[in-house]
């Protein structure tokens, strides 16, 4: 088992890994908006804010050695269901030739009181 850490992805904001790689799977953490650099929530509406989640996963899989290709199951968490459909499109983009196995189920509260997090297992 290897534990995943990159600067490129923001920081645990708790006593957890950002991934653990075991077994040819890389297991990630969820992620919100907060922007790697500031470690500040992104600012926006829930397009902006599942970009920055989707750019986090994507930094965190890189640095495991794999990539948004290899993902085979996504968990997205959202605050409001009512914004399915802007998430969808922006995920689309992220997913656009291989689709995911996927779970999406509204929440009430998320860390930090961000609008999504989603967490991804891939392939390494």
């Amino acid at each position: 088992m290897d534990i995943i850490q990159t600067a490129q992805a923001p920081a645990a904001i708790g006593p957890y890994s950002q991934a653990i790689k075991a077994n040819g799977l890389i297991f990630c953490s969820g992620q919100i908006p907060l922007d790697p650099a500031t470690m500040q929530i992104v600012e926006g509406d829930i397009k902006a804010q599942t970009e920055r989640v989707l750019l986090n996963a994507q930094a965190v899989l890189e640095a495991a050695g794999s990539s948004l290709s290899r993902v085979i199951k996504t968990t997205v968490f959202i605050k409001d269901m009512n914004d399915f459909a802007a998430l969808n499109e922006v995920y689309a983009k992220f997913f656009d030739a291989s689709k995911p196995a996927r779970s999406t189920v509204e929440v009430a509260r998320l860390p930090r009181d961000v609008k999504v997090e989603i967490e991804v297992i891939a392939l390494a």
